[in-house]
């Protein structure tokens, strides 16, 4: 098969805890005039980029009717991009190495790792990574953050407890920024990371950038955008 320019790979096999289980990538949008549903909205954003010519979606098992329901009437069917499957793992980075390892049959040499539950990533911000790429082998949209960082000693508790949580450092946020997808790697060595990665069976990454620079260097930061956010609770659906 002729290799491609590019590929991308949606995360959409998630549990949704936070929406009580949910599937979160296959609801509709609220206030949305095209009524696409949260997968249906970043597949699109995808498929406008002509560099793209195959998109990979991991999901759950046994979840393939649903999925291919929430894409866009005709998508999947499509000569370009071209859409395929693939089930997940136990945990996102097993999930995007499942798809990683499906894209060998087509050996891009870039791909675009993202995540399914952000609906509003626009073709501008996918074309952005894809050009920093090109030219860093990794690229990762930031947005900068808008209130004061702390570092505890433990993990934070999601409710109050009487349990204390210290504070271990105050670093400044000049430099610190909150990392969206897409994430865009160059192909074969994304795919090598995760490889070294997988073997790691006690250690988990919380993304593809951290993997990146593990094994094989550094990343370049790029401007995110605002509106790329993630729908975490059911009254995220509203659009901005």
């Amino acid at each position: 098969m002729e290799d491609l320019q590019a590929a991308a790979v949606i995360c959409a096999a998630g549990a949704s805890l936070r929406m009580s289980g949910v599937k979160k990538e296959f609801q509709k949008l609220k206030n949305n005039s095209e009524s696409l549903t949260v997968l249906g909205a970043a597949y699109s954003a995808f498929a406008k980029v002509p560099s793209i010519g195959v998109i990979v979606i991991a999901i759950n098992e046994n979840t393939e009717s649903a999925a291919r329901e929430a894409l866009p009437q005709g998508c999947p069917e499509a000569q370009e991009p071209k859409v395929v499957f693939v089930t997940g793992g136990n945990s996102r980075r097993a999930s995007v190495f499942n798809a990683l390892s499906i894209l060998t049959e087509y050996n891009p040499a870039y791909v675009l790792i993202h995540d399914g539950a952000r609906p509003w990533v626009t073709p501008l911000l996918i074309e952005n990574v894809l050009t920093a790429v090109h030219k860093h082998n990794a690229a990762v949209p930031l947005i900068p953050i808008l209130e004061t960082p702390k570092e505890t000693y433990d993990p934070l508790p999601e409710a109050f407890t009487f349990e204390p949580v210290f504070i271990k450092q105050h670093p400044k946020r000049a430099n610190i920024g909150i990392a969206q997808t897409p994430q865009g790697f160059k192909f074969p060595e994304i795919l090598y990371a995760h490889e070294k990665a997988a073997a790691l069976t006690d250690e988990e990454f919380t993304d593809d950038a951290e993997i990146w620079g593990r094994f094989c260097g550094t990343v370049v930061a790029i401007p995110g955008s605002i509106e790329n956010r993630k729908i975490t609770f059911a009254e995220d659906l509203y659009n901005n």
